[in-house]
């Protein structure tokens, strides 16, 4: 017979954050559904980690249900996150630091956070390249601050490109808004 004897603490904690693990792995891809069609994107948390791990709360809060692309310039890029289909703002958490100087750049197919002319003030808006800018890497851009890339379209760059392609106009003091909403019906992580 064989006697049982329980883990000590210092097991219990490796064995629980060994449980945990796949948790992380598990959460480095998000699948954005849109009324175009299905956008997965691939995030990078070994070179923007604060970058990513904001965007997973945003997705885990169920923040992007229901907001749209509300920023189209076919020549630049797709901007979302942050309005619903009526261009109601929705509300956010507090900006986080600028991770732009993490060697990822602004190609075509990378996903970067926006912000305003403060480098410290990404909350809950992204953007999709959707050709190379790297002008708006930190080495190239004129303020020297950049826009910080967290991932990269794993899937759906077809999707992207329809989107580019829709009809914008101008909506009260907002540019470039499509005619006809793009929806994030919904943002999920995927493994």
């Amino acid at each position: 017979m064989m006697n049982f004897r329980p883990p000590s603490f210092a097991s219990a904690v490796l064995l629980a954050l060994a449980l945990c693990a796949p948790i992380a792995a598990w959460a480095q891809k998000v699948r954005l559904s849109t009324s175009e069609g299905d956008i997965v994107l691939e995030l990078d948390r070994a070179k923007a980690p604060r970058t990513v791990d904001n965007f997973l709360q945003y997705v885990r809060a169920g923040h992007y249900d229901g907001t749209v692309f509300h920023r189209v310039i076919p020549n630049f890029m797709i901007q979302g996150g942050g309005f619903t289909a009526d261009m109601a703002q929705k509300p956010t958490r507090e900006p986080i630091p600028l991770e732009s100087r993490n060697g990822l750049s602004n190609v075509r197919g990378t996903v970067a956070m926006a912000r305003t002319m403060i480098p410290d003030s990404a909350t809950a808006q992204f953007f999709i390249n959707v050709q190379d800018n790297d002008f708006l890497d930190a080495a190239k851009s004129r303020d020297g601050q950049g826009y910080a890339v967290f991932g990269r379209v794993s899937a759906g760059m077809e999707v992207v490109e329809r989107i580019k392609g829709v009809s914008t106009g101008n909506r009260g003091p907002h540019r470039d808004v499509p005619l006809q909403p793009v929806v994030i019906r919904k943002a999920t992580l995927e493994n």
